[in-house]
């Protein structure tokens, strides 16, 4: 399979679980600080809908910061459009090439994965993260600049324990499932608990 493939699906199992949510959990707290659900279902119909035109003014809203911009608009498609019309948006361009300006290939994929774990664990849902897709998501931003992993993991050892997967030469190890390692890369602080080895303890996220 492709890494569209992957977004691809990703993408429609999104959009079950959000199709399979009630009011009470729309409106949760989710991973990303200061987003609910609905936030999250909102900034996830972005991805093959942004413009460079919409980054601009975007940009020029939020006074050149790039997170508040991505907040701004997230909270403008929430309030713009019904739960209904958001499972619909993520259906119909699911397996659409296009993504946001300045994005490589694996950040759909990427964002798909991690933000449906944003939604699923703080309401306790099981939610697989397929294994394949799940390396080349952390494969890609251990590399990336805008993320923070490559700081974050600095003179680290990356070794899954549930695949047969490893990462990095630091003399300092950091064990753990890919999807938590991941997680963490991430920054989101929920991945901690399954990870174990010396580095543990010196991660800054």
């Amino acid at each position: 399979m492709t890494i569209l493939d992957w977004t691809r699906d990703e993408r429609l199992s999104l959009a079950d679980l959000f199709e399979s949510l009630d009011e009470h959990q729309w409106q949760a707290p989710s991973l990303c600080a200061g987003w609910s659900v609905l936030h999250v279902a909102a900034h996830l119909t972005t991805s093959t809908r942004t413009t460079w035109r919409t980054v601009l003014t975007g940009m020029v809203r939020a006074r050149g910061d790039w997170n508040r911009m991505v907040d701004h608009l997230a909270r403008d498609i929430a309030a713009r459009h019904t739960r209904q019309e958001l499972i619909a948006q993520l259906r119909e361009t699911a397996g659409s090439p296009r993504r946001a300006p300045g994005a490589a290939e694996v950040d759909p994929l990427l964002d798909a994965i991690v933000h449906g774990q944003d939604v699923a664990r703080p309401l306790g849902l099981a939610r697989p993260m397929p294994l394949e897709p799940t390396i080349a998501s952390l494969e890609h931003i251990l590399t990336s600049r805008f993320y923070g992993a490559r700081k974050r993991f600095a003179h680290m050892r990356l070794e899954a324990t549930d695949c047969d997967w490893s990462a990095g030469d630091g003399p300092h190890q950091l064990r753990g499932p890919v999807g938590d390692l991941l997680m963490v890369a991430t920054g989101r602080p929920t991945g901690l608990a399954t990870l174990s080895g010396p580095a543990r303890n010196n991660i800054t996220l």
